[in-house]
């Protein structure tokens, strides 16, 4: 799929690679100790606990959409941006039995409210806490995203190399497509070496080229890696992305 095409997506695929991925994060998250969740995360000023409860926070968030879409009942994300950042800074202190438990009960909630979807109300317009107006689609694959980008921030020894290659093809054409649009992103060429698709972000004709596997190019542009094993031809380095997620 693309940015803006929802024609392959199949809500039974997706819910599958949704519980695999929750699965081998929850087996992460159960063997912290209440030491190991107060360590840092790979994300600034977050612990361990501030991820996982994001999580939690979030499978509840999309629950929310997924609801308000099959219902046509407005049922907000979260309250407001604000209420998420209290939600999440009040529950990174807890143990780490209670943090796991908290994510396992919410992505029985997510998964649960997944299946009572009919295929139309997949096409329903929602509105996300950032205001953006999307097809409720967009839910599914956002809770995917969610818990394969933040296993990484865990740091715990799953890495960006273990993203599925589906996972992977499909953001890349995601990010690139949503870079295009912005203005404080600097043009570019991707070429994945380990695929025969390349990927343009602006549209300058010079723009650099940069090679490398399709994996690091993602978890470079998402800002997970620093792209050591990159190349760039038509430039002396690799650009700066800006921040995405």
């Amino acid at each position: 799929m693309t940015a803006d095409d929802h024609t392959g997506f199949d809500p039974a695929t997706t819910l599958d690679q949704i519980n695999v991925a929750t699965e081998h994060l929850l087996d992460t998250a159960a063997r912290f100790t209440d030491t190991d969740v107060r360590a840092p995360s790979l994300l600034p000023a977050w612990s361990r606990g501030h991820v996982l409860t994001h999580l939690a926070r979030n499978a509840d968030g999309g629950r929310n959409l997924l609801i308000w879409a099959r219902t046509g009942v407005e049922t907000p994300e979260y309250p407001s941006l604000a209420a998420r950042d209290e939600q999440i800074e009040a529950g990174a202190g807890r143990s780490a039995v209670e943090l796991v438990a908290d994510l396992r009960s919410a992505a029985v909630r997510f998964a649960t409210e997944y299946r009572k979807m009919p295929p139309e109300a997949w096409n329903q317009v929602v509105r996300w806490t950032r205001g953006q107006e999307r097809a409720a689609v967009r839910a599914a694959d956002s809770r995917l995203c969610e818990v394969l980008i933040h296993h990484v921030d865990l740091n715990a020894g799953y890495a960006y190399a273990q993203w599925p290659t589906g996972f992977v093809q499909d953001m890349l054409g995601r990010v690139t497509a949503s870079f295009s649009t912005r203005d404080d992103a600097p043009a570019m060429r991707l070429h994945p070496t380990d695929t025969d698709i390349s990927y343009d972000i602006g549209s300058a004709r010079r723009a650099p080229i940069i090679h490398g596997p399709q994996t690091t190019l993602l978890a470079w542009l998402m800002g997970r890696a620093e792209g050591a094993d990159l190349a760039v031809t038509g430039a002396s380095e690799l650009p700066r992305p800006p921040f995405l997620y």
